[in-house]
């Protein structure tokens, strides 16, 4: 696996595919995002959502923004008021926002300017099925896709549930952007490997920016 994290270290953006580009170390000041994303999950607290099967996600999640994504029985969906305090979604921080278009204008999609920012938290074991992003309004804005805490291992698929996929190492800072030709591609992440990291401890933060509406 650590050949997935040394191939591309060199800090340039990387055209993976068309329509995905990873940006290696991208996020440089990680600090204000970790303190943003505590502040956030103070008021809109992780948790475990359901899919309509009755599958619990072991990821958890939060969100920030206009808008946030959930999942339940009802499916899945974008909504304004976080369901678990009834209370508007916390707004989304200028730094992340800021940290979005960045990267997106980067990656060659200009004037992204995402209403979402869905948080995931992943812990040892942890993983996220594959799947596509496709309950947006307007597929025209590509997914912004950031790593903090211990490194992970992004499975990026194609068009169909089962065309043959290629394996990302992502490590803390960086970003990967899709969108365009591979806006609907299927992705999940493997299981999060045991580990301690500096500022997160046994922890991975992925914040996933989109426009939604």
């Amino acid at each position: 696996m650590d050949d997935l994290f040394a191939e591309l270290d060199d800090g340039a953006p990387q055209e993976l595919a068309a329509g995905v580009v990873l940006l290696r170390g991208f996020v440089r000041e990680q600090a204000s995002l970790l303190l943003a994303v505590a502040q956030i999950t103070q008021a809109a607290p992780f948790r475990q959502m359901s899919t309509p099967g009755g599958y619990v996600m072991s990821v958890e999640m939060s969100n920030c923004g206009a808008l946030g994504w959930i999942a339940d029985r009802h499916g899945y969906r974008y909504v304004a008021h976080d369901p678990l305090t009834g209370e508007p979604w916390p707004a989304m921080p200028e730094a992340f926002l800021a940290l979005a278009r960045r990267a997106g204008l980067e990656a060659g999609f200009a004037d992204f300017s995402p209403d979402v920012c869905l948080i995931n938290r992943y812990v040892p074991s942890t993983k996220l099925s594959m799947h596509q992003d496709k309950d947006e309004a307007d597929f025209s804005a590509p997914i912004v896709s950031v790593s903090l805490g211990l490194p992970a291992v992004f499975v990026l698929g194609g068009l169909q549930r089962n065309d043959p996929s290629q394996r990302i190492g992502l490590s803390h800072g960086d970003v990967l952007v899709w969108g365009g030709p591979a806006r609907l591609r299927y992705h999940g992440v493997l299981a999060l490997k045991h580990g301690n990291h500096v500022e997160l401890g046994a922890c991975r933060i992925n914040l996933t920016f989109r426009q939604a509406a």
